[in-house]
This record gives C-alpha cells, structure tokens and sequence, in this order.
C-alpha cells in the first residue's frame, strides 16, 4: 500500500513538473468559453467581438487581466527561470487623435495586487508601451517600449519602431489606432531578453527593438501570473488585445491572424469632438483633418525644406559649412502666422473643447510647421485635463527650464495663465531670434532671461531693438511692437494680470487694441518676471510630474 501510495505521488508530481515545462496558451480573439481562464479586474470588459478591452474612456482608471491559473517558472524556487515567451496584438484608440493617454504594459507578477514603484520585493517583469513622457522615470518620448524590473524605470527602452528587412528602421505610432504584434522571449540559458514589435499581418522582424541581458531568476518567483495592465488617465483612451499567446520552455503559439477579431478604428463619439490644432481657424469640432492622426514627430520633408527655403533661391542663401547650407530665417509674416496658429490652438485647449487641456510644455521646439507654415501645437506627453472652473489636480512642477511661471515653480500647480506664461516666452523667441535662457558670462556662469532683456529695451525706450536682426526691413512696426509688449503683458509674475488666450488671439488678429501700457506699468506693480527672486534652481527642478499614482501596473504609466 505504501509502495502504491508513493508512487502515485510520484507520478504526480512528474505531472505537474511536466505540464509547467509545457505549458501553453493561444487565444484568437477573447470568445467564451475561453474567456472562464481569464480573470477580469478594474474597468476590463470583453466585447461581443472578442475583444480583450482593458479601458474605456473613464477617466483615471485602471483595468487589467490575468491568465486565472499561476504559471510555473522555475522546477524550485532556486532554480533559474526557464524561458519563455509570449506574442499579442493590441490596438490604442484615443478620444483625441494627437492626445496620448497612458500606454499597455505586459506583466509578469505574484499577485494581483499593485506593488510600489522601485521595490525590490516586488518580483514584477513588464514590458511597456509607453504613450507618456515621465521624465522622472527617464523616458526619452512618448512613443517607446521598454522593459521595466520591480520599478517604473526601464532598465532600456527604445523609441517604437522596427527593422525590416532592408535594414531600415521604420517609426510606429503607437496611438495611431493600428492593431499592432509585440512578442517578448526570454532564453533561460544566455538570459537574453527581447521585445520586438511590427504591424499586424507583418512577418516578425528578425532583429529586435529592445534586447537586453538580465538573469530573471531573482526577479521571478517559482509560480506567477501573466497578463496585461493598463489605465486611462487624463487623456481618454481605449486599449485593447486582439489576441494573445504564451509559452514556457518554447516558443510561444502562432496566433492565427485571420481569427482575430476586427478592430474599428473609430467609433462615432458621444461628444463628436476632435482637436483641431492650427493656424486656420476652426470650422467645425467634428471635423478630423489628416494630419491630426499622422502628428507624429517625423523627418522632415524634401518638400517641406522646398518650401521654406523658398525653393533653395540662391538670393536666400546666408552661407555654407561643413553641415551644409544656410538658409535666411522666417520672415515676419510666416512668424506673425505661425504665432497665431499655436495661440489658436491653445484658445481652443482652454476654453473652445468640452474640458480643459492644460499643456504645460509650450515652447518652440514642440511647435510644428506644414508646407504652408502653419503653427501646430504638439507633444502633449504632459498635458492635463480638467472641467472648466476647475485646476488639475496635480502639485509636480513639470516644463521646460525658461518657459515655467514663477507661480507654477511655487506651488507646482499648472493652470492655463501658466500656458499663457510660456506662450508670452513663445512671442518673445519668435520676434526676437533669442533663447528664452542665455548665458551672458561663460566664465562666471551669468544667465540672461529673455523677458528681462526684453523689458530692459522697453524701460531705455527703445523695445524694437530687441527684435531679431535677421528680420530685416520686411515687417511691420507697430505689429512687432505689439507681439513684443504681448509678450511681457502673458509673461508677468502675477497670473491674475496675465490675459486669456481668447483676449490674446484678439490682439494678435487686430480685434482689440492692446492696452496702452509703459514699464512702470509692469515693473511698478512688480508683474515682471522675476524668477531669480523665487528660489529656484535649475538642477532643483522635476520637469515631468504626474498626477497619477506611480504603479508598475498602472499600464505603461
């Protein structure tokens, strides 16, 4: 009886080690029955199609779903991590084309519970697809996978993309609403990991995005759970998973592309609203352009250079280098254009759409220009929403060093006169031809801010010789003269005294006069700028806050 009862117990156990050496999973789409080995949490629902839909356009939300069944990665718990891998395609729908909510992450974890960020106890393995820039956790865009061990912070990332078979890299958006395939393989022997994604019905890339060496087996415990995590933000977005497989000891199973089911790309909108972002104003909200759903940060094209070089004319031509040839500067009236553009679209963010939008990165090199220079306003990586009347809730000074309101560097609350601060900068940059920080003193290290500069023109009585030299004679006095004093009105201290950006697009279109002010009008009630006085510095600054709570199943933060 003894001999029989071991082994059984034998057996037994050659059985569970062997089903974890094996084990395997495949789901072409997420159809019942299927769906009882699934454990739904949060906002996570399956549609009648078969979609895996982890978030809805709730805001700050988390979903997530789990193989019910823990998954076996080591024989024992001091054994290394066998190898595994998985493939899935997921799909990104956010209720503003341009606007990036938070991304998808795969997650390997003990539990269901949320660990804190950059706990070594937490034994949590992810991969992120990450549509928001933190720059506290190192993140270099908005628009990259990465791969993250017990914390927020990848220990390597890289912008979304894929080498194909000519060797080139060719750029995914990862919210362009595109079902995309992400395959993740561990090799349990070399400890190579690599993450490598392509376009759906696209052949897997022979070499990967991301690879890295790192020994998971004290990360890993014995027995895990798989799944993927996600949250909504304040950016609305949808995220999905089409299909999914996974594999222990083995490649994991070809998904069947033909099964999976069909992704609407849009939906009608109970709002009907799309953000409209130019120089033109806005006709109709419901009206979605092409450019909206490609406003990715691309090359530059042989075109666009076409154009704002006027046609390469030898009579525009500066100079030439080793780096090449030098092409005169914007002249006022492409300036004068763009500057409305970008206050057209932040009019629209603050007061023109159904929520408030809160950029809190305004500055030149996150505004675009088209062929016809057209200001686009871009890199929402750390906007804001919030209800009108209301102010976000969020307490991390987050910006570029320059364009940040002395009142945003005190409190660390973002509100839309701190837009309107860095928007004044913005002028002040365009009509000047100068950096909003300059160091005046290489030796001592002496900086310049461009709005003392500028007002410093204004108390001698002479505020047009601030404007850009390489302006010329092909501009307009008194409307440069007007941007410059714009400029210092949207770049006071005092947030109560700074303009809306709808009283600001009256100035700049000539609807309304500007207010007859001198710098004593300024300086005497201490509006100026000011920020040495506020106790800063540079290297003091966090420039990428957020108000979601830190989770490493937060879902690509």
């Amino acid at each position: 009886m003894l001999v029989k009862l071991l082994t059984i117990v034998f057996f037994f156990s050659l059985l569970l080690k062997s089903s974890s050496q094996f084990l395997n999973f495949t789901y072409n789409g997420f159809h019942r029955p299927l769906t009882a080995d699934i454990t739904l949490q949060g906002i996570t629902t399956v549609t009648p199609s078969g979609l895996l839909k982890l978030t809805d356009t709730t805001i700050q939300k988390t979903g997530r779903a789990f193989y019910t069944q823990p998954i076996r990665f080591k024989d024992s718990p001091n054994e290394t991590v066998s190898s595994f891998s998985t493939t899935f395609v997921f799909a990104i729908r956010s209720q503003i084309p341009i606007l990036s909510g938070h991304g998808i992450a795969f997650v390997v974890t003990p539990n269901f519970g949320l660990p804190n960020n950059g706990n070594d106890t937490n034994n949590v393995f992810a991969v992120e697809l990450d549509t928001i820039r933190n720059t506290e956790f190192n993140d270099t865009d908005d628009n990259h996978l990465g791969i993250d061990i017990n914390s927020l912070t990848s220990i390597k990332s890289a912008l979304a993309g894929y080498w194909n078979e000519s060797g080139q890299f060719t750029n995914l958006s990862l919210i362009s609403r595109k079902p995309m395939q992400v395959w993740v393989d561990y090799d349990g022997h070399t400890h190579q990991i690599d993450v490598t994604i392509a376009p759906l019905n696209h052949e897997k890339p022979t070499k990967p995005l991301v690879s890295t060496v790192r020994d998971l087996s004290r990360v890993l415990l014995q027995d895990m759970l798989v799944g993927f995590s996600s949250s909504t933000g304040s950016v609305l977005s949808e995220h999905f998973v089409l299909g999914w497989s996974f594999g222990v000891n083995g490649k994991a199973p070809s998904l069947d592309l033909r099964r999976l089911p069909k992704f609407p790309e849009s939906e009608p909108r109970r709002f009907g609203i799309w953000l409209f972002i130019g120089a033109r104003r806005r006709k109709f909200a419901e009206e979605l352009e092409d450019w909206e759903t490609e406003f990715r940060k691309n090359r530059l094209k042989f075109k666009d250079l076409y154009y704002a070089t006027n046609g390469f004319k030898e009579k525009d031509l500066i100079g030439s280098g080793g780096f090449g040839r030098v092409y005169k500067a914007l002249d006022w009236n492409q300036r004068i254009k763009i500057i409305k553009g970008v206050a057209s679209a932040l009019f629209f963010l603050h007061e023109d759409w159904e929520q408030v939008v809160i950029h809190r990165d305004v500055k030149s090199s996150n505004v675009l220009l088209d062929s016809e220079h057209n200001g686009r306003l871009g890199d929402f990586g750390l906007a804001r929403l919030c209800g009108h009347g209301t102010e976000p809730d969020t307490t991390n000074v987050a910006g570029t060093w320059g364009y940040l309101a002395p009142d945003h560097l005190r409190t660390g609350r973002a509100t839309t006169a701190t837009d309107v601060f860095a928007f004044g900068v913005l002028l002040l940059e365009v009509a000047c031809g100068r950096r909003p920080i300059e160091v005046q003193d290489s030796v001592s290290g002496e900086r310049v801010f461009l709005v003392d500069w500028v007002f410093q023109f204004w108390i001698d009585g002479n505020i047009l010789g601030a404007k850009d030299p390489n302006l010329w004679y092909d501009y307009e006095v008194g409307e440069i003269e007007m941007v410059l004093k714009l400029g210092l009105l949207c770049s006071q201290s005092d947030p109560e005294n700074r303009p809306t950006m709808r009283q600001v697009l009256h100035y700049l279109r000539g609807d309304v006069m500007l207010p007859n002010l001198s710098p004593s009008d300024l300086r005497g009630s201490d509006r100026l700028l000011g920020i040495p006085e506020v106790g800063f510095s540079e290297s003091s600054l966090s420039t990428g806050g957020s108000s979601v709570t830190n989770s490493l199943l937060s879902g690509g933060r």
